[in-house]
């Protein structure tokens, strides 16, 4: 098979390093690709909004399948592109995927389609959210409306923090995704993130783990796009594994393809486990970021069986994916400042050596400089992945791994993990 692979982060690299792994493939094509997948993979200099020179490339290399990463990508409309063009394609066209575009249209699908969620007021101006502040109690959740790479969430203490959170928005701050916000109702209780796969009828679980949405240690500071993650997570028992398949990810894909949007791909199910059973706090329209890495470190399966099967309609006739018994931890390094303003540009060194038994790092945001040096942009530069017997040894195989690399403009948290070790 020949893959075309779109996106460039470390979710991309995560799942370029899995597809290489399968005797299926015989050309794997990653555009744009970063320096770190261009060690295992062709690359072409390609934005993945760039819908329609992604379709020539497909066709240019007879691409068996294309496979979406980021949720820009779904939004601009490839998946719809791909399918005219008669070109399978795992990731959902720019309706099924308005679950992630728009929170406004999600929350209005999940109570068309009863799906359990936190109250919540849809508003279009400044004036308006803030006298919606009053129907809530603090803390205060303010999102900004459309796709805002992780960073459109602010948790308000008080109300004078969550009338600046809205100020933020209107003001430009997440461009067009802040010309409209969502109020919504603070839940309590534990953060997991769920994976489904759907092939348009048929779906199937494909895996969980726990994400670390603030900056600092101790969950503290704003909300990023995620600084670390870990797989299998306690927070999934059973019985919370099964009540969000059934309240959560099986009515969505019913209700996405009865409004008309059948789902092919993955559904990230982004959930608080609260004493009354899961509420969705969001859906994302692709693969999770960090928690992509974690789960390809687990995944005994041949994963490109299932992404051929969710794009041409036969999920259904494939088994359950295996699953590795050992835990995986994924610390990520950022360069200082982020999420806020970051100097690009910084050299990143040590990446050219052996990080012991069970390390894998990917690049996130990396561009390649001078002289074969790698250079971190302007925010989550590298992956740091590991897997262990259980979650201590993976977390200690990553954060010595962490230790050994070269760049003093970076940061990371180190406290991955701490919830589960704590129980």
């Amino acid at each position: 098979m020949n893959i075309l692979l779109v996106g460039s982060g470390g979710r991309e690299h995560a799942l370029a390093w899995k597809i290489k792994q399968s005797p299926l493939v015989k050309r794997l094509v990653c555009a744009p690709g970063n320096p770190g997948m261009a060690g295992i993979a062709e690359i072409r200099d390609l934005k993945p909004t760039e819908v329609a020179r992604q379709v020539m490339l497909a066709q240019e290399i007879a691409a068996d399948l294309v496979v979406i990463g980021p949720e820009v990508a779904v939004e601009a409309g490839l998946a719809d592109a791909l399918e005219a063009a008669g070109i399978p394609c795992f990731g959902p066209t720019a309706a099924a995927g308005m679950l992630e575009s728009s929170k406004a249209f999600t929350k209005a699908f999940c109570d068309r389609h009863h799906l359990p969620t936190s109250q919540y007021r849809i508003c279009d101006t400044a004036e308006e959210a803030k006298a919606a502040l009053s129907h809530f109690e603090p803390p205060y959740v303010v999102k900004a409306d459309g796709l805002a790479a992780g960073k459109g969430v602010a948790i308000a203490p008080d109300r004078t923090a969550a009338e600046a959170a809205i100020d933020d928005a209107f003001s430009g701050h997440f461009g067009a995704a802040g010309a409209r916000v969502v109020i919504e109702e603070y839940l309590e209780g534990e953060i997991g993130s769920l994976f489904a796969l759907c092939d348009g009828k048929h779906s199937k679980l494909f895996g969980w783990a726990q994400d670390h949405k603030r900056v600092f240690d101790g969950d503290r500071g704003p909300n990023t796009g995620g600084m670390g993650t870990y797989s299998p997570a306690p927070v999934f028992t059973y019985d919370l594994i099964e009540q969000t398949r059934t309240l959560l990810a099986e009515p969505a894909f019913k209700g996405i393809a009865a409004d008309g949007a059948p789902y092919r791909g993955v559904l990230f199910v982004e959930l608080m486990a609260t004493r009354h059973g899961p509420k969705l706090i969001e859906f994302n329209a692709r693969f999770g970021d960090p928690e992509t890495q974690v789960l390809m470190l687990r995944l005994e399966s041949d994963l490109v069986p299932y992404l051929m099967a969710c794009a041409t309609g036969r999920l259904n006739e494939l088994p359950d994916p295996v699953w590795r018994d050992e835990a995986a931890i994924c610390v990520v390094l950022a360069t200082e400042g982020y999420p806020g303003p970051a100097k690009a540009g910084s050299v990143i060194g040590g990446l050219d050596q052996d990080f012991g038994e069970g390390v894998v790092v990917f690049h996130a945001g990396t561009s390649a400089g001078p002289d074969g040096t790698v250079l971190a942009g302007a925010g989550r530069a590298l992956n740091v992945c590991a897997l262990g017997r259980d979650l201590a040894e993976a977390r200690e195989r990553a954060y010595g791994a962490v230790a050994l690399i070269d760049w003093p403009e970076g940061f990371h948290r180190t406290d991955i993990g701490w919830r589960a070790l704590g129980r």
